[in-house]
């Protein structure tokens, strides 16, 4: 007998083997399926046992999608969520990470998620995170020149410049949910 929640197939021969295991061209005919709720045996093509790649990838991207969908902590993750989110996420529930709003110089605000003793640095890191998925996603320019962005634009809080990347972001004064913005860095003379 199979273990609990495992499908036992049984070939037309009368062989059984266990779900994952090789099967052979003879076995591929017509096998008989034990369900593992009722224990009942049922006959199917084993073509029907058998997934491509793709179609056990696409089963289990809409698992996931259901699960964090029906999620109370992560209902309003995007549907095609990295794990690296979800992570981000549950600090941030968990209090051990911090939303900084970035005001951008058009006025869209991006919401970023940065560990509680984070650093300019690390700012700086979910930025560049955040506007790669965004794009992705969107399907749109794929490339930004973060070292251009960095050299063109400051940002600021409250007045002061983020300068120091090694500084950390609660030496500058920025706790959960307050509003770093970026402005154009003026040129020097």
């Amino acid at each position: 007998m199979a273990e609990e929640g495992s499908i036992s197939v049984l070939s037309t021969d009368g062989t059984s083997s266990e779900t994952g295991s090789e099967v052979t061209d003879r076995e591929r005919e017509k096998v008989k399926v034990e369900d593992p709720e009722d224990g009942e045996m049922e006959e199917m093509d084993s073509s029907e046992l058998v997934l491509s790649h793709q179609e056990a990838m696409s089963k289990v991207e809409a698992a996931i999608d259901e699960i964090v969908s029906t999620d109370s902590l992560l209902y309003d993750l995007p549907p095609e969520v990295t794990l690296e989110e979800v992570n981000s996420f549950i600090a941030l529930e968990h209090g051990q990470a911090m939303l900084v709003n970035v005001q951008r110089a058009d006025g869209e605000v991006l919401s970023v998620v940065v560990v509680q003793n984070g650093t300019v640095l690390d700012l700086k890191h979910a930025i560049k995170r955040h506007m790669t998925l965004k794009l992705s996603r969107s399907k749109g320019k794929k490339h930004i020149s973060w070292k251009y962005i960095w050299k063109r634009y400051w940002l600021y809080f409250e007045g002061q410049k983020l300068t120091e990347d090694k500084k950390q972001l609660k030496e500058y004064g920025i706790r959960n949910k307050n509003e770093v913005t970026f402005i154009k860095r003026l040129k020097e003379r």
